[in-house]
């Protein structure tokens, strides 16, 4: 492994991953540094490859246009067991306006224009955006191996909210949302929620804590919890029929 650091702002250090070079061991993250906790390393490459041994690790990147490429795994985790998910009864009615309103909920239906979407979604307090076109083109070749899915609300050949993320075995990694018309992305995510409990996926991956994810039952654990349970679900045997439209879940569901 390279023994090359990288410098920040703040005087601390991180390894520099050369193309060849496994990530450090999660515990090498900075911890409880603000704004930094959980970063891990910085590379100058991203790609199919790099991101799946990221990901098998608990490992992701985030970072800014003109950044190296930064990865992450925070301590505690943002995850949401997906029995957990809440639908409040405000949803429930959201969701039965939306059946009358012949929306359908489906998953890689057009996973770029979802990611497209949430790229230019506008986020409180950040200018511009992580999902540059480098994350675009990386993870569209992740969708093409298998690996990336989007999960979308339409109402006919428009695309009103949604969201992406990676799948290895039966452990889903949450990326991002967006939404153009009020609660779309919820209920698409609690359509794709339903969806994935019902072919054995037990987690999804949130990364890092909001108020929006905690209201939809998102609970932090710690590292070593995450890493535990994420690589037992990866050991499971892939889904393969993903590209499909999502049944409407029932109030008991």
């Amino acid at each position: 492994m390279s023994q090359l650091r990288l410098k920040l702002n703040s005087g601390d250090t991180i390894a520099w991953l050369e193309h060849d070079d496994p990530f450090p061991p999660c515990h090498a993250a900075l911890q409880g540094i603000g704004g930094l906790n959980g970063l891990l390393a910085a590379s100058a490459e991203l790609g199919p490859r790099r991101l799946i041994q990221a990901y098998e690790q608990g490992i992701f990147p985030w970072y800014s246009e003109g950044q190296p490429v930064l990865w992450w795994s925070p301590d505690p985790r943002m995850v949401l067991y997906l029995d957990e998910f809440k639908w409040s009864h405000s949803l429930r009615k959201n969701l039965t306006q939306a059946g009358n309103a012949d929306w359908q909920f489906r998953i890689d239906s057009n996973f770029e224009s979802t990611m497209r979407a949430c790229a230019v979604r506008p986020r409180p307090g950040q200018q511009g955006t992580w999902i540059t076109e480098a994350i675009i083109e990386h993870y569209l070749a992740m969708h093409r191996l298998g690996l990336a899915h989007s999960f979308e609300a339409w109402q006919g050949d428009t695309l009103l909210g949604g969201g992406y993320g990676i799948s290895l075995g039966r452990m889903f990694y949450g990326e991002s949302m967006f939404t153009r018309v009020p609660n779309a992305s919820k209920l698409a995510l609690g359509c794709f929620i339903h969806f994935l409990r019902q072919h054995s996926f037990v987690m999804m991956d949130c990364q890092q804590k909001t108020a929006h994810l905690a209201s939809l039952g998102a609970r932090e654990i710690s590292r070593q919890q995450f890493v535990r349970e994420m690589q037992a679900l990866q050991q499971q045997a892939p889904l393969t029929n993903w590209a499909i439209t999502l049944s409407i879940p029932d109030r008991n569901a």
